[in-house]
This record gives C-alpha cells, structure tokens and sequence, in this order.
C-alpha cells in the first residue's frame, strides 16, 4: 500500500498540466521516433552497401513510423509531425496560427537530435563506408542518409514542383482520411490507412527528390550534417553528385 500511494504522488508531481507543453512534448517524441526510424533505415541501406537493406525496406520503415508516431501523439497532439500538416491545419482553421510557429520548432528540434542519435548509432558504420571522409558527392557520400538530394537530372523548378505535389497530395489524403463526414476509417486504424498512404507516395513519387514531404524531416537533419563536418556543401545543389 505504502508503494501504490509513493507511486501515486510521484505521478502526481510529474503530471504536466499544462496543456501546450503536453503537446509539444507529444509532438517532440512523435517526431523524434519517426525521423529516427526514417533515417536508421537509410543509413542501413546505404552503409550496408543494401545488402542489409533496400529502397523498398527503406520507404516501408518510413512509412510504418508515421504509423507509430501518430499512435504515440495523435490523442494528444494530433501527431503533426510535419510543419507542412500544420499549416495546412492552419489554412482550413483547424489549428490556431500563434501554436504554428512552435509546433515547426519543436518538430525541427526533434528532427535534429534524430540525426544526431542516428549519426552516433551508426558512427562504425559510416566511418567505414565513407573511408573516414564525411562527403556530400561522390561514391561514398553519406549526406544522403540524413537529408535527401535531387537526382542529376531534376532543375530547381523541377525539384519544387515535385515537393509541392508529392506534400499537396499527402495533404489531401490525410484531411479525407480524418474527415467524419466521408466514408469513415475504422476507428483506432487511421494511423495505418495514413502510413499506406505514405508509402503509396514514396513509391510513386520517389525518384526525383527523394520524396521528403516534410521540412521539418529535411531540415534539421541537414543542419546537423553541416556541424558534423559535413560541412556547407550540404545546404547546396549541384550535378554529378553521385
């Protein structure tokens, strides 16, 4: 009885009651689990030189984290988990502008410290891929596993047009998925219907940018190659880099 009651109050103590500070830390490990899981499946693809891991392995394991991140936040936060999402929220009046700011913070921060987790994670790994040489071009570039590139042959308009509808398209997909008044997901399986979708995108829409659909996803992790000796190069787009 003494334990319950001790068990109790340190619940008690550590509740937060504040309501936006539960969601921000909702959203921070939504975030972090998703962008730790998308960014381990690349580094296994690549390290491994794919014979631990491929594009399909690499897009499923993308996928299927969305699912868990929105399992782990949507009651609490809506598992946005994507500054994309939450403007798109905000356009259509669901979610107030003065939280947009912080919910795009808060999820760059997660998606930065994933980086760095997935960089210590695989330091063996990378160091002996890359020979040592952390690069942005070449055969053994690593910049990939963190933040994706366009191909060689796609322009800059190219690129945006491909994100504007590859994200316009997840956008689309997610609201009808989330609307009560079209036809229903079964309840409780709304994350997997979203993760399909997810995966439906990543196969279709892939080869040109690498199919981010998310700002946060790409730029913290592209921050964080750039302190870790990646260097500027990571932030520039150029042809040739493979």
């Amino acid at each position: 009885m003494g334990t319950a009651s001790c068990l109790r109050k340190a619940r008690g103590l550590l509740r937060i009651r504040n309501k936006l500070v539960r969601e921000c830390l909702a959203e921070l490990l939504s975030t972090f689990v998703l962008i730790t899981i998308t960014l381990s499946s690349s580094a296994q693809k690549v390290t491994s030189f794919e014979t631990k891991g491929n594009l399909i392995t690499s897009y499923l394991a993308g996928a299927l984290a969305v699912m868990v991140g929105i399992y782990i936040a949507g009651g609490i936060s809506g598992a946005h988990m994507n500054p994309a999402f939450s403007l798109a929220m905000c356009l259509v009046g669901q979610f107030p502008w003065w939280k947009f700011p912080i919910f795009m913070a808060v999820e760059t921060l997660a998606s930065f410290v994933s980086a760095g987790v997935v960089y210590i994670l695989y330091y063996d790994a990378i160091q002996y891929y890359s020979n040592g040489t952390l690069t942005v071009s070449g055969p053994r570039e690593t910049a990939s596993i963190f933040a994706t590139y366009p191909a060689d042959y796609v322009s800059v308009a190219n690129g945006f047009l491909d994100q504007v509808i590859g994200t316009g398209v997840l956008m689309v997909g997610v609201m009808g998925i989330m609307d009560n008044r079209n036809k229903g997901v079964p309840k409780g399986l709304e994350p997997v219907v979203v993760a399909l979708l997810v995966l439906s995108i990543e196969c279709s829409m892939g080869s040109n940018c690498g199919c981010p659909l998310n700002p946060a996803r790409d730029i913290g992790p592209r921050l964080f190659t750039y302190l870790a000796g990646w260097g500027p190069e990571v932030f520039r787009w150029e042809k040739g880099r493979g």
